[in-house]
């Protein structure tokens, strides 16, 4: 049986090889998980706004009623594109008016906190995954687990920071034991990733995992079938964007199933990523 030693030096040896794959040339430090996260100054930063606050979800709405429900929090439509504060002022009172206090399904009964997501509001890159775990529903931050090191690692191997992006996910409750949440929880939540989704208006999002893939693709191939290929997010449409969908493996899942071809295929599907945003960047 694995002593308690044998078990550190395993997982010690598991974020070296990580950081091979994907670049990374820096162990993280202990403390606050926003400070672990250095910029290569190798790589240019592709956003070069400050931290943002954490702000929080709201109800169900239609993929068509998108664009309009994420307006309505903060009064008065904007007419043309939301600005920063508009964004912020939006997610705030999404989070304080509806999310903290929600009742739609049973997570409501075992959650700690809910876990609305954090990043930059103007960031071209969205990460969804599918719930929060024990560490998140502790603090109320999505990834700052150990799927939430991995996840980090991924996105400054990417030449970005943890706050130059934003992170959400599914459900904004923990499912008991980290279960995947159940369909039931995910129809109750998912119109406030919906909504979240209207008001950043990403350039890209990336689907961590099965249960975030299968809702923004509304899709029933699992993930092994479909990561690594581009898809598209129709839920804004006709008023908003069609958004590019890059869907890969959770970094729950990498945990797990700790081989070289798995981690070699999140470093080729974040690549492409990458590419697509660069793209984006040089048509403007």
């Amino acid at each position: 049986m694995m002593d308690d030693q044998d078990r550190i030096r395993r997982i010690a040896r598991q974020h070296v090889r990580t950081d091979e794959l994907l670049g990374v040339s820096f162990m993280p430090v202990a403390g606050r998980q926003e400070d672990a996260v250095p910029t290569p100054v190798s790589q240019p930063v592709m956003v070069s706004s400050p931290p943002v606050p954490s702000p929080r979800p709201l109800p169900r709405s239609s993929s068509s009623e998108l664009s309009a429900a994420a307006k309505r929090p903060s009064g008065p439509a904007p007419s043309g594109p939301l600005s920063r504060q508009q964004k912020l002022d939006i997610l705030a009172a999404m989070n304080a008016d509806e999310v903290v206090s929600c009742t739609k399904c049973d997570l409501c009964r075992t959650r700690i906190q809910t876990v609305f997501g954090e990043g930059d509001p103007d960031t071209p890159l969205l990460f969804v995954g599918e719930g929060p775990g024990q560490t998140e529903d502790e603090q109320g931050r999505p990834f700052v687990g150990r799927a939430g090191e991995l996840l980090n690692k991924m996105i400054v191997a990417m030449g970005l920071g943890r706050e130059q992006v934003y992170i959400a996910n599914v459900v904004k409750c923990r499912p008991p034991n980290n279960r995947p949440p159940t369909p039931v929880e995910v129809d109750a939540c998912s119109g406030y990733l919906l909504r979240q989704i209207a008001t950043l208006r990403p350039k890209v999002i990336v689907t961590l995992g099965g249960p975030a893939t299968k809702l923004l693709l509304s899709t029933s191939q699992g993930i092994t079938t479909i990561r690594g290929t581009w898809h598209q997010f129709n839920g804004l449409q006709p008023e908003g964007p069609i958004i590019p969908v890059m869907p890969t493996f959770h970094p729950a899942y990498l945990l797990r199933a700790y081989t070289e071809d798995n981690r070699r295929k999140v470093w080729s599907d974040l690549q492409k990523v990458m590419q697509k945003i660069k793209g984006e960047s040089e048509t403007k």
